[in-house]
């Protein structure tokens, strides 16, 4: 090789190790100047995929052991079921009633509960199911009261029966028979429990929970913790307040039981182990009580515990539409049956509303 050729060659590839070295900072300058972005980005997605698989996992595992009870493993649910294989749905709003309590439904069906043909639509387009649910009246061969839920049931078809005798005192059975039945029946992403004087917007209930849909084991409710009441003869009396303590504690954080929500895994957990999950003598506190000491997410929703005219009526206009409305005093909106139309038309959120709902 000719000495100018060397020369040569050697200017080129200093120019090429100068140019690798100055495109070599040009990157790292590049990388240093994104990096934080690029790496809250990454965590970001990190996160969602652990979330997503986690609830894909536990959705599986819940599943399996759904099926299982099914087919023989849980008899509740294999009872309940009947062999058939449950329908889809995002959400089963399970409405408990009582038998004396006819004029109640009806106030619900002349306002937020859709009949015939709508509830069969809301059903079939947005997955939104809603039932009456009610047991049996205990009477041997059925009685009178039996008879007549038999034939409003002919007539509206908006019941789920549960096998289970009604009583006051029997609520905490009748909210495990109602999410083993459920589960068994329609394979949704969320049950809700709601009584039948409570006010409730179809169409916001769907949006909230949908906000919901990836997580996994999720509790939503307006979470309160009440005390305990150890006296006898007064309402809400705790027999078994020994357990949570000295005298004047409280309970552990749970959902007020006007209204709630819970995913399809905790459902499910509930429909599997429902034969030795503890009844205390109030519904929501036992409810709580099964979901505690489980990996659970509790979501505080306040929009599902909102007052009656005039609190929810300001705060729809403010643009804040109410999941639920009722009256703390009562535990319910008080006078139901009179007053729910007047509700309805104050803080309701439209007829169209629920049509457009995410779910």
């Amino acid at each position: 090789m000719s000495a100018s050729a060397s020369v040569s060659s050697s200017r080129d590839s200093a120019e090429n190790e100068k140019s690798i070295r100055v495109s070599g900072c040009d990157n790292k300058r590049k990388l240093g100047e994104n990096h934080p972005n690029d790496l809250l980005n990454e965590v970001s997605r990190t996160h969602e995929a652990i979330q997503s698989l986690d609830k894909a996992v536990s959705t599986l595992e819940m599943e399996m052991a759904v099926e299982r009870a099914r087919s023989g493993g849980g008899s509740g649910a294999a009872v309940a079921s009947g062999g058939r294989t449950p329908q889809k749905a995002f959400v089963v709003v399970g409405i408990n009633t009582a038998f004396t309590s006819k004029k109640r439904r009806d106030s619900l069906r002349d306002t937020w509960v859709p009949r015939g043909d709508k509830l069969r639509k809301l059903e079939q387009e947005k997955g939104i199911v809603i039932r009456f649910v009610i047991g049996h009246s205990g009477t041997p061969g059925g009685g009178a009261l039996d008879r007549a839920l038999d034939a409003e049931e002919a007539e509206t078809r908006d019941f789920l029966r549960l096998d289970h005798a009604e009583g006051y005192h029997e609520l905490s059975s009748k909210t495990r028979t109602y999410f083993t039945t459920a589960v068994a029946t329609w394979d949704a992403d969320f049950y809700v429990k709601v009584d039948d004087d409570i006010h409730l917007n179809l169409g916001m209930l769907s949006s909230r929970l949908a906000k919901h849909r990836t997580r996994p084991r999720v509790y939503v409710g307006c979470m309160k913790s009440g005390p305990v009441l150890s006296q006898k003869g007064v309402k809400y009396h705790e027999p078994e307040y020994w357990k949570f303590g000295d005298e004047g504690n409280k309970y552990f954080r749970h959902a007020t039981g006007q209204i709630y929500a819970i995913s399809k895994d905790l459902a499910a957990y509930i429909s599997i182990n429902q034969p030795i999950l503890h009844r205390f003598a109030n519904e929501d506190v036992s409810l709580g009580a099964w979901l505690i000491g489980l990996e659970v997410e509790h979501v505080d929703d306040r929009s599902m515990c909102c007052a009656t005219p005039p609190d929810c009526e300001w705060k729809k206009r403010a643009g804040n539409v109410c999941v639920a409305s009722f009256d703390w005093s009562c535990s319910g909106v008080c006078k139901s049956v009179d007053r729910m139309r007047h509700i309805h038309k104050a803080c309701g959120e439209g007829e169209g509303a629920v049509w457009n709902a995410a779910t």
